[in-house]
């Protein structure tokens, strides 16, 4: 794994399912209404062909955006919303139909310009939504694009292209596994999509926008490469060659947190994973994440999930046996 890989080690810390929910085709005027979702979900949506405006609702910056074909788009933070065709025109009915694979078939009569676009969501389980919450901006747009020349058919949103492509036969295709076969591609799709954002020109706030930020680079691979190194201020900030003042403003101002805060949703992400362990004493997972003392550790795993490691083991075996 590349030394500045923070993709492929966030993505072995935490796990992201997900899953199709709804395929669109609509004619103007239409309106798809959202509301706010649980923490651990993160809705999509992926248009296939015509455009749509989203429309933010709680919010204190830009309130409405514009998609078109090729565009798609995750609310990481998962606020409530409304997807419409921007002409202010009251909808009329949908006729729904329910596909072999626990996904809806949407479509209406509308005469105006029409609309296709798939609707899903990703399912990522505490603690790890609270890393992935603060990793990653309120909304995510990214574009698939197909038919690439030279080195860029290499490029994430090529590969976002293809796999979209692959997305829409199975969901169309009615056939055995096609629900299998979307589940998986849905984890592909999350991982492309941060790809995708890593790589443009004007990377969004967080972890995404290192890739403009590379001086940042060497903390954030040393953070998730070993996460159970006793980091302090100095140790990151020589590793990026800065002072100390110096790491701890550029951190605070690109990734819109401090490096500790960050290093701690890290450990703990990764106490939860061990805790799920019944032959592993809690005072070996606190161990195991940093922290010399058991009474620290509890106190910080308190803070961040809001349940005591006890607790949270309890839980999560309640769950797996189920």
């Amino acid at each position: 794994m590349p030394q500045a890989d923070w993709l492929s080690r966030l993505l072995q810390i935490i796990t992201v399912t997900g899953q199709l929910e709804i395929c669109c085709s609509y004619g103007a005027p239409w309106r798809l209404a959202k509301s706010q979702c649980a923490a651990h979900e993160i809705p999509y949506h992926i248009v296939l062909n015509g455009r749509t405006v989203i429309e933010f609702l709680e919010t204190d910056t830009e309130t409405a955006k514009e998609l078109v074909g090729g565009d798609i788009i995750l609310l990481p933070h998962g606020s409530a919303y409304v997807l419409h065709d921007g002409s202010g025109a009251p909808a009329g009915p949908t006729d729904v139909r329910q596909g072999s694979g626990g996904w809806a078939f949407k479509k209406n009569s509308g005469p105006g310009e029409r609309l296709d676009m798939l609707c899903g969501r990703f399912f990522i389980g505490a603690p790890h939504d609270r890393l992935i919450r603060n990793c990653l901006p309120a909304k995510l747009v990214v574009r698939s694009i197909e038919g690439l020349a030279g080195d860029d058919t290499g490029s994430a949103s090529n590969h976002l292209a293809n796999l979209v492509a692959l997305m829409r036969m199975e969901a169309t295709s009615d056939k055995p596994g096609g629900d299998a076969i979307l589940r998986g591609l849905s984890s592909v799709l999350f991982t492309l999509v941060l790809r995708a954002a890593s790589e443009s020109e004007s990377a969004p706030e967080g972890l995404l926008a290192l890739t403009s930020y590379s001086r940042l680079a060497p903390a954030i691979a040393g953070m998730f490469g070993d996460p159970t190194r006793h980091w302090n201020l100095i140790d990151l900030a020589d590793l990026c060659g800065m002072s100390r003042a110096t790491f701890a403003r550029h951190f605070q101002d690109k990734l819109g947190r401090s490096a500790a805060d960050l290093l701690t949703d890290i450990r703990m992400s990764l106490a939860a994973n061990e805790l799920k362990k019944p032959t592993i004493s809690i005072e070996v997972v606190a161990e195991s994440v940093g922290y010399q003392s058991v009474a620290a550790f509890r106190r910080v795993f308190i803070d961040r999930t809001g349940t005591t490691p006890a607790q949270w083991r309890r839980l999560a075996r309640e769950r797996a046996s189920k």
